[in-house]
């Protein structure tokens, strides 16, 4: 059984950072691409980060380039996303998913199998 657990999520000033983490268990997490998918309220859920298998490959939304970082440990089993240059906009749910295919790295929540229970992030101004 697929299990993704995230912690970090917190409040944090404008301008401030975080780092939130992802635990996987259940399958063979080098196998998987990751992704950080994020909602806000009265919004539908969007795609911030995903990254390959290997760790080589990443891919960010325009929102978050140049301020989020994804990372993976693969002897760890865990996802990274570091968050910097946090803003009031930023404030959601993030969850971290596992993508459905072997050695396969989508963009699209539909392709993500298993999601994370979400961790909150709150941005003041």
């Amino acid at each position: 059984q697929v299990q993704l657990v995230e912690s970090g999520g917190g409040l944090a000033q404008a301008g401030g950072s975080l780092r939130l983490s992802c635990a996987a268990s259940g399958r063979t997490f080098s196998e998987y691409a990751m992704g950080w998918f994020r909602q806000a309220p009265g919004k539908e859920r969007e795609f911030v980060a995903t990254i390959s298998w290997s760790g080589g490959s990443m891919s960010y939304a325009d929102s978050v380039k140049g301020r989020f970082n994804i990372s993976r440990d693969n002897a760890k089993n865990t996802l990274y996303l570091q968050m910097n240059n946090l803003k009031p906009e930023d404030t959601a749910i993030y969850y971290c998913a596992s993508e459905g295919w072997r050695y396969y790295t989508g963009v699209h929540s539909s392709e993500y199998a298993y999601w994370g229970q979400g961790t909150q992030v709150t941005v003041s101004s």
